[in-house]
């Protein structure tokens, strides 16, 4: 699959066939996430845990997995770079025919966190498991993704911008399919909450907070923006840069970085 169709394709797996990993895959999946890094230069940390030695699952998880996290220190643009690393993994793995799903809240924490070595002053923000998916999806799979509702997207013309909030963008050739791979990126409850803003060369990615995921220490959103970052990126290439261009925003709505192409 090339770049676009992984992103395409891809979708949340949580009902497993029971297989393990084929040596092959895992061997794969662990050397891309050695060297799976981001622009901002960020170390993240991935960790593979196997489920039986660490007593390790989740309620909406059927069938029992490799378990995938990662670590990463507590310092500026973490959130943003464990997105970013965290959905380059998730793409290869994919790209195997290896199933995942992000987890931020349904799981018990302390252990996974006591399981991956996690240290003071490090975060681990997300896990995701790692295996086969099942010919029939289980029950609690289905409600979940009905729930979220995981097939639709907001359309482009509320996400997109020209010059300035606003104003619809109408993309075309390269730079229109890395915006629809940022439409079908993944976030926290489907969400969506990247917005972008084309001034000449510039693409200036921003946050839309949705106050119901504000409970958590950290900024679950800013991860959802470094997965949109790493899919226009992945596909229109280019160069981020922090640098707020000082645009007037809509309430709520926070400047995360600049990608120039």
């Amino acid at each position: 699959m090339d770049t676009i169709e992984t992103i395409r394709t891809r979708k949340s797996v949580r009902t497993f066939d029971g297989r393990p990993l084929t040596p092959a895959d895992l061997e794969s999946i662990r050397a891309f996430a050695r060297a799976a890094d981001n622009p901002w230069g960020v170390r993240v940390e991935f960790v593979f845990l196997d489920p039986d030695e660490h007593g390790l699952s989740s309620p909406v998880i059927t069938g029992k997995t490799l378990w995938m996290a990662a670590k990463v220190a507590k310092v500026p643009h973490a959130e943003e770079a464990y997105g970013y690393s965290f959905e380059r993994v998730v793409l290869h793995a994919w790209s195997l025919g290896v199933g995942t799903t992000w987890i931020g809240g349904t799981l018990d924490r302390p252990r996974f966190e006591e399981a991956a070595g996690v240290r003071e002053g490090e975060a681990m923000f997300i896990v995701t498991p790692l295996g086969y998916s099942a010919a029939d999806r289980a029950a609690v799979d289905v409600r979940l993704r009905a729930m979220v509702r995981g097939d639709e997207r907001l359309p482009s013309a509320e996400l997109f911008f020209d010059g300035a909030f606003g104003t619809p963008l109408a993309a075309a050739g390269a730079v229109a399919d890395a915006l629809e791979a940022v439409r079908w990126a993944p976030s926290a409850a489907n969400r969506q909450p990247w917005r972008v803003v084309r001034r000449g060369p510039d693409f200036h990615f921003y946050e839309c907070h949705d106050p119901a995921l504000a409970h958590h220490s950290w900024d679950v959103q800013r991860i959802d923006m470094g997965i949109a970052l790493c899919h226009f990126t992945a596909v229109a290439g280019g160069t981020l840069r922090v640098s707020d261009p000082g645009l007037p925003t809509p309430f709520g709505t926070d400047y995360v970085a600049t990608v120039a192409i």
